[in-house]
Formats: C-alpha cells, structure tokens, sequence
C-alpha cells in the first residue's frame, strides 16, 4: 500500500540545519557535516551523475528510501533561489543542475506563485502557494499506487506531522552538536511514534518510526 513518509537528517541535539542559515549557506554553520555520511556512497552519488563511492550499512537504507517514489514535497528552502518572490530574469532552478534525481513530480511548498518548472529525466517542479496539506494531496494524486516522500526541510517535515500526514519517519541521526539552527520537533506536540528499525553505520544511526495516528 502507498504511504506518505518522510526522511531528514538531524542532528544529536536536534537540528536539521546550522545557524546563520543563508542563500550562499542553506544549512546554516557546520550543516553540511549533517551529509557526510551519504555523499560519500555510491547508491548516492549515482542518481546525482557521480561516479564511485562506497558501500556500507548506509546504502540499503539509502537505495530504500529512493525506491516506489511517484511524488516529492519539499520546502522552498530546501529548493534554494532565497526569499521572497521569484527572479523572473535570472530563474533559479535548484540546485541539482539540468537533471535533478528525482525523475518525479516535485511539489513546493511556496508562498511565491510560479509556473511549472520542467528539468530533463521526467523531473517537474510544481509550486504550491496552499501550504503543506495541499502539496500532499496534489503529489498522492501525483504518486498513484507509489510513495510520496517528503524530503525536507525541517518546517516542510514538521507541517506534514503535525497535521497527520505522514506515514513514516525516517531518521539519520548524526554525532553532531551544532547548538543552534532549525529543530525539527519544535512545536510538535503530536503524533505519537512507534519504533521499527535502528541500523548503524559509518557516520550515522539510521531510525525508523512508524507514525501513530
């Protein structure tokens, strides 16, 4: 059966991205360090157009969690270009270059309207101005019998639990400290989480929550 779920990496105190988050710096301080332990494997940089990496407890995780996509929502943050409204004469695309991977429909989550943007291996990005509820919708509609994945950022993740639409939870949970930045449980009172699965890796602990209602 399809399902919505969700996956984030974080750290140990909390934070899916650093302080002093900016254009230039979308993780904020020390974010990035949050990403190591993925952009290092072969099941990663493969659908990103790069050649090598490694193999270990990371990759059936990470090979799971790109399978039976049909539909992607994340944030505007997460999809770059800044605040505020969109610059008509020089057009952000990404930051995945002319062919992003996730060969899907994309929806974002947007205050700023914009028109589709279609990128090559079948990726289009939608851009939903309604809030998380209604990116959802449109991308289960979008998905079929296949999964949605919501794949940040952390307010993209937290609207989607908080309103009970996530199915799943994923989480990398790396050995970092970064002291401040975005939580990503800030505010969420509920749902309430049943554990599934802890794999551990180089770098990383992967945990599975299954998302009670």
């Amino acid at each position: 059966m399809s399902m919505t779920r969700a996956h984030i990496s974080v750290s140990l105190d909390g934070y899916t991205a650093g302080p002093d988050q900016s254009p230039e710096q979308p993780l904020g301080a020390g974010g990035e360090r949050l990403h190591d332990w993925v952009v290092e494997l072969a099941a990663w940089r493969e659908p990103h157009g790069m050649e090598g990496g490694e193999v270990n407890a990371s990759t059936p995780v990470v090979t799971e969690v790109q399978s039976d996509v049909g539909a992607v929502v994340m944030g505007r943050n997460m999809f770059g270009g800044g605040p505020g409204a969109w610059d008509e004469q020089n057009p952000w695309t990404g930051w995945w270059g002319e062919e992003p991977p996730f060969h899907a429909p994309v929806f974002v989550v947007t205050h700023h309207p914009r028109e589709p943007l279609e990128m090559a291996g079948g990726t289009t990005f939608h851009f939903v101005t309604e809030g998380p509820a209604a990116a959802v919708e449109r991308a289960r509609r979008a998905a079929g019998d296949q999964d949605v994945l919501v794949a940040g950022g952390a307010a993209t993740v937290r609207s989607c639990l908080a309103a009970g639409l996530v199915h799943r939870l994923d989480l990398a949970l790396v050995p970092l400290l970064l002291g401040s930045g975005t939580r990503l449980f800030d505010g969420v009172t509920g749902p309430a989480f049943e554990q599934e699965r802890v794999v551990s890796a180089p770098g990383v602990t992967h945990l599975r929550y299954r998302v009670l209602s």
